[in-house]
């Protein structure tokens, strides 16, 4: 095969991309209407976002974030630990701050939890009543109309994640969630889709998904920046996901059911 037509071929690609991405900016609206019934406008979405630690927002959440503010929705974090793992929760959580600031979000959106039961640890198992009780207060407190937070393999398989999935689950198969909000959980790809970057984009655009979110050259710069802020991560494998990582350009987002559901609560 020709260098030209290796060159050819991958043009074509980007620019079926860019095609796709500009199609995904007329339709973003669309689907919020039909995930909220039609009976609110993009202005009018409370939107709360679920994480685990300081430094998830931008990681897994970044598109997702920009596009609802784009849309002038209010958007809002909790964030269940200080990431103190190695001791740097206090410098966490101004980078965290910071992060957020970059993607959109002001300080008086922002809720960190601080909670010995809920330590940022790979091998922790949090008490998912604990966070069951902890994102019902705060969704009541705020009247939130939409949460977004992990899907059962929390993107990375870290079990702090997984255990806010379980929680969301368990509120929503126990009707403790509004009838008006909607729950949604970031959908984990394989390592292959994972880490091929914006040339990921037609695949989350051809499966099927709730919701599909995902920006352009700007706010992927903003997105990088924003992870900038977490100075205390950036060993030399944040740099190579923050180039080659999917979620850092598009997150595709699936329907948290709400009914019965056999689920183990400890």
């Amino acid at each position: 095969m020709s260098v030209y037509l290796v060159v050819s071929i991958v043009l074509c690609y980007i620019v079926w991309i860019k095609c796709i991405y500009c199609r995904h900016r007329r339709s973003l609206v669309t689907s919020l209407r039909h995930l909220m019934n039609g009976s609110t406008s993009s202005a009018d979405i409370r939107a709360l976002i679920v994480t685990a630690h300081p430094d998830d927002e931008c990681m897994f959440f970044a598109p997702t974030i920009l596009r609802l503010v784009e849309l002038n929705a209010s958007v809002h974090l909790l964030c269940l630990s200080e990431g103190n793992y190695y001791n740097q929760g206090a410098q966490r959580k101004r980078e965290l701050v910071n992060s957020c600031a970059v993607l959109g979000i002001p300080d008086s959106r922002i809720t960190i939890v601080d909670h010995k039961r809920l330590p940022d640890d790979p091998k922790a198992d949090w008490s998912v009543s604990l966070v069951s009780s902890m994102i019902v207060n705060h969704m009541r407190a705020q009247s939130f109309n939409m949460v977004l937070t992990f899907d059962g393999s929390g993107v990375s398989g870290h079990a702090n994640h997984i255990a806010i999935h379980k929680a969301v689950s368990h509120l929503a198969s126990s009707g403790q969630v509004p009838n008006d909000c909607c729950l949604l959980s970031l959908v984990t790809v394989g390592l292959f889709r994972k880490y091929i970057s914006f040339l990921e984009l037609p695949f989350s655009w051809l499966l099927p998904s709730c919701l599909h979110c995902a920006i352009g050259s700007q706010g992927y710069r903003q997105a990088r920046d924003a992870m900038f802020c977490h100075r205390t991560q950036l060993l030399w494998f944040r740099y190579l996901y923050i180039t080659l990582s999917r979620y850092m350009f598009v997150n595709t987002f699936q329907m948290i059911p709400k009914g019965p559901k056999n689920l183990k609560i400890y």
